[in-house]
């Protein structure tokens, strides 16, 4: 009778060790999706910024350029003026878009890092 009591005790601590892993695995999830909100928040954010950050930059590049054609002008003509200022423009987003391949190439997927960590622990934990 105490054997078949410790068998009882067994099955209800397996089956409370299962449910807690089915809690812990819910849990886990919504922790992924909440950190993927929060980087997406921020990078929609950070986005929105940058493009206008990017907006005012183009402008005042486009006006460096003129004032760059403009004193050029002085000393050559307008038109050879037009095309050293084109041929400079060309050479320097060629070099940023080799630049910018390269950091892109590196750049890993945004990932719930934090979820995925706490999962391998969970997973160590359980296995012990």
């Amino acid at each position: 009778m105490a054997f078949r009591n410790g068998n009882h005790r067994l099955g209800v601590a397996a089956k409370q060790v299962a449910e807690s892993a089915s809690t812990l695995t819910r849990l886990e999830v919504e922790l992924a999706q909440l950190e993927l909100k929060q980087k997406a928040m921020t990078f929609g954010v950070g986005a929105g910024i940058g493009a206008t950050a990017a907006v005012l930059g183009l402008f005042g590049f486009g006006f460096l350029l003129a004032t760059a054609a403009a004193a050029l002008a002085l000393v050559v003509d307008w038109w050879i003026a037009l095309l050293i200022v084109t041929g400079v423009l060309f050479l320097v987003a060629g070099i940023a878009g080799v630049i910018a391949a390269g950091r892109l190439r590196e750049a890993t997927p945004p990932v719930p890092e934090q979820a995925i960590e706490e999962a391998k622990l969970t997973t160590e934990a359980i296995k012990r």
